[in-house]
């Protein structure tokens, strides 16, 4: 077994070690896990008191405090559940693009999030957007599963030829249970991402969009007389770059990423703008723990 990783180095599995993944959200887990739920349950770790009413099970009753009020009380206890992490990655042939590219950048944060979950004892699944609706996933759960899910990860080949909205239409039909979703993505769709995130909206998730983007997408250094070739679908454009060019670009990009953040925070999803040369580790401890997605 492998002691070092492409995507985690030791230095960054010392940092991630110590997070855990928080949802925004309560959800019920199928199994015990290792996290304290704010829902109330049955444990060993007391937490409150609660009126009795008809149908509660006696068990529960605190028969001392009954002694001194002739009142029925039950007690509460914190419950431990499991979390649902899902990291759905766009591996179409956009993201194949800047160094590192968009891709493997995606496939690094995945990784991080997915072993910050397996520390916790959550059930961590990666997933494209080009599996078929009917394809699941490994379930990586634990911290044996993590060269597992590393294999599993740098296994994911850019080139998958699939629209944003039917990845994530399959991807929801695979996954109808809650939790946390991180897509990875750069959003650029002919068709639009919109549709696509409308899926996400309407399963009973805590949904956490981050646009990838490269330095090169941003600021590009370019000039002359250009054939630019869609990546994806091969169209064609003749170009002369000039500087007003370029600045309608900036324009045009601002007000592409100004409209996804307001389209995810309008309907409770989180945005994240993350540029290729900001270093993951600097992404999951800086902004993400501010957003909550960790902490």
């Amino acid at each position: 077994m492998p002691e070092t990783s492409t995507l985690l180095s030791p230095e960054l599995l010392a940092r991630l070690e110590r997070m855990e993944l928080i949802s925004r959200k309560i959800f019920r887990g199928r199994m015990k896990g290792e996290r304290r739920s704010p829902r109330k349950g049955q444990s060993v770790e007391f937490a409150d008191f609660r009126s009795y009413v008809p149908g509660d099970d006696l068990r529960f009753v605190d028969w001392n405090t009954y002694a001194r009020l002739e009142k029925l009380f039950l007690k509460m206890f914190l419950e431990e559940e499991d979390l649902h992490f899902y990291a759905l990655i766009d591996a179409t042939a956009s993201m194949d693009f800047g160094e590192p590219t968009k891709l493997q950048y995606a496939a690094q944060l995945a990784a991080a999030l997915g072993f910050i979950g397996l520390v916790r004892g959550d059930r961590v699944k990666i997933e494209t957007l080009g599996q078929p609706a009917g394809q699941s996933s490994p379930v990586f759960r634990g911290r044996r599963s993590m060269w597992r899910m590393l294999d599993h990860i740098e296994q994911i080949e850019p080139g998958q030829v699939i629209s944003l909205t039917e990845g994530v239409k399959n991807f929801c039909l695979r996954n109808s249970g809650k939790g946390i979703v991180v897509l990875l993505s750069d959003l650029m769709d002919k068709s639009g991402y919109e549709a696509a995130l409308k899926y996400l909206v309407s399963q009973d998730m805590d949904i956490y969009v981050v646009q990838v983007l490269s330095a090169e997408e941003i600021d590009p250094e370019i000039q002359g007389d250009l054939r630019l070739v869609d990546c994806e679908d091969g169209d064609l454009a003749e170009i002369t770059v000039s500087a007003p060019l370029m600045k309608r670009y900036q324009r045009t990009l601002a007000a592409f990423v100004d409209t996804a953040r307001e389209f995810c925070t309008r309907r409770g999803m989180a945005y994240l703008l993350a540029r290729n040369e900001v270093p993951v580790e600097d992404l999951v401890t800086g902004y993400l723990r501010t957003r909550g997605l960790v902490r």
